[in-house]
């Protein structure tokens, strides 16, 4: 309620124009959880390691974005939101900084989970930028600034590997760093302060995620969901830069530039954003699932075509943010006093199943090659459909 008439003390014009804002903050902000993937290569090469020995930095982003998830975005229900997204912005500058001059594979992966920990601000802004509306704008505004979390997810990749391409994979994260702390001053200056919406303390605060996670079944079933989907996407990105180079089709910049290709699923968020409120999300689910699975078949088939590859992305992307964005649509709507706890709960299963899928591709590529990959990956997208059932 306190955050509530809090946003609503803000004017109108400068509510509109914050969206914008925050949805910018929001990408730049989960962008740093991708700018490592087409560089994955010529990282360990210069490390003198394997794609396995390597996966303990790219899985550590992972696991760090789901700590941040369970301990720093609950806090903005607790604590002024403003000042806890600056904070958070600040450090991921001092993360990707270290990332940047890390020595080893070793500090790499330490630096890897402080990035994860300050990629969090992204779903701190998530339940800020929704507050801004009338509950019956919640699917617009979650497809709006989901779209403009896409394209920083997209756009990460190719950035990176052009500019890592060019001037080397330190140069991308010294750049990031110098991002972030762009961020932080921006929040700081534009965004207004937003009260807690409890007094509990941080100890109670997150005792009480367990008690939301037994209560909300179907939060339950959105995070198995958002999970299942989210390894399949990561599978392919964590071993796209691998494949390329091994089928001589490419180098950093080629898996760069596919994050182009897969703009066209911003199309696809506010779409799916408003349809969630009309439409059963778990029809939506179903369709994205299916494919996000023909993603891989045509992956499988293709290999050795970029033009093949390029349209396997466009499904890829399609599918997962479809997915994604009906479940955040459905459990936004579960608890408005509660909105940061929930999306924690839902974002940890989401990225612990990024983590998984990164993990599971580095031994299938190891293994099995692209051919094990792409079976992994649809897999895993047929695996949550049986979770559809009473999701909603």
């Amino acid at each position: 309620m306190l955050a509530r008439l809090a946003v609503e003390m803000v004017p109108e014009r400068a509510r509109v124009g914050l969206l914008p804002l925050l949805t910018t903050a929001a990408a730049f902000g989960v962008a740093n959880l991708y700018y490592a993937q087409p560089l994955a290569e010529r990282m360990a090469t210069d490390l003198h390691t394997t794609p396995s020995g390597l996966s303990p930095a790219l899985v550590g982003t992972q696991l760090g974005y789901a700590a941040g998830m369970l301990l720093l975005v609950p806090l903005g229900d607790v604590r002024e939101r403003r000042g806890v997204m600056v904070t958070t912005a600040i450090g991921a500058a001092l993360a990707l900084l270290a990332f940047s001059f890390a020595p080893s594979v070793a500090l790499l992966t330490v630096a890897s989970v402080a990035i994860g920990l300050g990629a969090s601000i992204t779903q701190m802004i998530l339940p800020f930028a929704v507050s801004l509306g009338e509950p019956k704008d919640r699917g617009r505004i979650v497809g709006n600034v989901m779209g403009g979390v896409l394209a920083g997810i997209l756009l990460s990749r190719t950035v990176s590997g052009v500019l890592g391409g060019v001037l080397g994979w330190r140069v991308v994260f010294l750049c990031a760093a110098c991002v972030m702390a762009i961020v932080a001053m921006v929040i700081r200056m534009f965004v207004p302060l937003s009260p807690p919406t409890t007094t509990l303390p941080y100890r109670t605060l997150l005792a009480s995620l367990a008690r939301i996670f037994v209560r909300e079944r179907v939060l339950r079933r959105r995070a198995v969901i958002g999970a299942l989907g989210f390894a399949a996407f990561m599978m392919f990105w964590s071993s796209i830069a691998y494949h390329v180079a091994h089928e001589g089709i490419g180098g950093s910049g080629t898996t760069g530039m596919l994050g182009v290709i897969g703009l066209t699923g911003i199309v696809v968020a506010p779409i799916v954003g408003r349809m969630a409120m009309r439409v059963a999300p778990w029809k939506i689910n179903l369709v994205a699932l299916a494919t996000l699975a023909s993603s891989f078949l045509v992956f499988a088939l293709g290999r050795a075509s970029l033009i093949a590859i390029c349209a396997g992305v466009v499904l890829l992307d399609a599918g997962c943010q479809a997915n994604h964005l009906s479940n955040q649509t459905v459990v936004f709507g579960l608890a408005s006093e509660e909105r940061n706890r929930v999306n924690a709960i839902y974002m940890v299963g989401y990225f612990l199943g990024g983590a998984l899928g990164t993990a599971i591709a580095a031994q299938c590529w190891q293994h099995g090659g692209w051919t094990a990959v792409c079976i992994a990956g649809a897999a895993a997208s047929v695996l949550a459909v049986p979770a559809l059932r009473r999701a909603s």
